[in-house]
């Protein structure tokens, strides 16, 4: 729990880039849900089939889960401005294809989908990009601030997207919404462009695609705190999606059509901006944990009472209370991951966050479609309410406070790669670095605990493998050697060291006996016949 006094929810504002970036952030998600909520709409009079309306949400979202690790290592290795930028001259261009063929009334449901699932990649592009530039732009004291404007940003997209949407749905027609999206995207990308981002200075060359895939994909299985936020952020979406996922069809239950739609979808929107103002403040008394078991109960509950609703009376409020039911649980999960990574892998270990959360998100949206075709909407929703609560039940021990957070600032090691006799090639490699250590005996399950905590670092760092021997000859004298790919990325491993490895560095030469350092040696793979 945090007892530091709590930031303005507002305060982050008054940086200009990040003013400047928030509002691209707000336009884009604007066109987003616009687009969401006509094609929802635009689906429920192309066919009379609930699956394939919820469809339409499992089409937006499964780009992410697809494309969520390569967009993260594009985000990581290219220039962020431009890569950001491209996004949304993306989204222009398949949000034109949308209003060209909504005018021509050629649109099917299956060619929708496809057109959603375009626009979902747009998506998929945009997010890891963007959940690196914030914590680079705003102080570390005010990034759980920051965070929570991103998820006033989403909601407040949430009332104003669905409304704009639905009163062109309603006075106009589906073209004009993509119309509009087409427009919003080019906004979005002129305040971009003016952002004026600083390249990360390295004198090493950049990481190459695919070994940044497997770098960030390995940096996120190795920290046990991303993990659990994984298992997390998956399992509160496979829930919370039915209502969402279904929410044209529980619309249409109540007798209503564009515009009622529009005022549930917009009410969750409000519930979760009204909160997401108080979550700084919040913060102080109620930890990470707590956030998300109580708003995933509250979730539940808020569906089940929404599915149920016989009257709008009671569906509005029910709608407003699962949209802060969501922000806080979702927040929570966000902040937890943004602290779990260092910047040089943010963009990556937030793709696969985001992964998992559109996994999740994809997977009930179909998953609860099913159970609504053979059962029914209000059926459906309940039955996700419920599985929601239990798998929560049975996880309760997995916890993603973890204690402090640590400090993943820039540090340089203690020592330096000394200078080679004959400089190797960037691509030589393999590389093997060797440590010895010698150690009290007695004190080798401790030594253990922390070599341990040593393998995860190492291999979060992007090291192939990394092992620990214990010398049978001499008493206490161990090896402890790790494998990195090639002469450049054995450089770019001491780059990325940060102010936990010092300390973790630090708690390794606690066990050390003598005055001399453990001694380290590298080296070079030879390629034999």
């Amino acid at each position: 729990m945090n007892t530091a006094a709590p930031t303005s929810s507002l305060a982050p504002l008054k940086g200009p880039v990040f003013r400047m970036l928030w509002l691209a952030w707000l336009a884009a998600n604007i066109t987003m849900w616009m687009n969401d909520v006509a094609a929802a709409w635009l689906m429920t009079s192309l066919t009379d089939s609930a699956v394939m309306v919820a469809l339409v949400q499992a089409a937006s979202t499964l780009p992410v889960f697809v494309l969520g690790l390569p967009s993260g290592a594009l985000a990581d290795i290219v220039d962020r401005r431009k890569y950001f930028a491209v996004t949304q001259l993306w989204v222009a261009s398949v949000a034109v294809v949308l209003c060209l063929l909504s005018i021509a009334d050629a649109l099917s449901a299956p060619l929708l989908l496809a057109l959603t699932f375009a626009n979902g990649i747009g998506m998929a592009m945009r997010w890891p990009v963007f959940a690196a530039i914030v914590p680079e732009v705003v102080p570390r004291p005010e990034l759980p601030a920051a965070l929570a404007l991103n998820g006033i940003a989403m909601n407040m997209s949430r009332v104003i997207g669905p409304v704009v949407a639905g009163a062109l749905l309603a006075g106009a027609g589906s073209e004009f919404v993509f119309a509009l999206n087409a427009a919003l995207s080019i906004v979005a990308f002129v305040l971009i462009l003016r952002w004026k981002s600083q390249r990360r200075a390295s004198a090493l060359p950049g990481e190459r695609f695919v070994g940044a895939m497997r770098v960030g994909l390995q940096h996120v299985m190795q920290s046990p705190r991303m993990r659990v936020v994984l298992v997390r952020i998956f399992l509160f979406f496979l829930q919370s999606t039915s209502l969402t996922a279904l929410l044209p069809l529980v619309a249409r239950g109540l007798k209503g059509g564009a515009g009622t739609f529009t005022l549930l979808l917009a009410a969750m929107g409000a519930g979760a901006v009204a909160t997401a103002l108080y979550l700084p403040r919040l913060r102080q008394d109620i930890g990470r944990d707590q956030f998300v078991r109580w708003g995933t109960v509250t979730h539940a509950a808020a569906s089940i009472t929404a599915a149920l609703a016989p009257t709008l009376w009671l569906a509005v409020p029910a709608m407003m209370v699962a949209g802060m039911a969501w922000i806080a649980t979702a927040n929570s999960l966000t902040l937890a991951a943004q602290m779990a990574l260092p910047n040089w892998v943010r963009a990556r270990g937030m793709s696969v966050y985001q992964m998992a959360l559109m996994g999740g998100s994809a997977a009930g949206a179909a998953l609860w479609g099913q159970v609504a075709g053979l059962t029914s909407v209000p059926t459906s929703i309940v039955c996700a309410a419920i599985a929601g609560t239990l798998v929560l039940l049975l996880t309760r021990r997995m916890s993603i406070g973890g204690g402090v957070d640590e400090d993943f600032s820039p540090a340089r090691p203690a020592s330096q790669v000394p200078e080679p006799a004959v400089e190797p090639n960037p691509d030589d490699g393999p590389v093997m670095v060797t440590v010895e250590y010698l150690i009290d005996p007695a004190r080798a399950a401790d030594f253990h605990a922390v070599m341990q905590e040593t393998r995860r670092a190492r291999l979060r760092q992007g090291v192939l493998s990394w092992g620990l021997f214990r010398d049978a000859a001499v008493p206490g004298r161990y090896i402890e050697y790790f494998l990195d790919e090639s002469w450049v990325e054995h450089l770019r491993r001491l780059e990325r060291f940060t102010a936990a490895d010092v300390g973790l560095r630090d708690r390794r030469l606690g066990f050390h006996l003598g005055d001399a350092p453990p001694r380290v040696q590298r080296y070079l793979g030879e390629v034999t016949e």
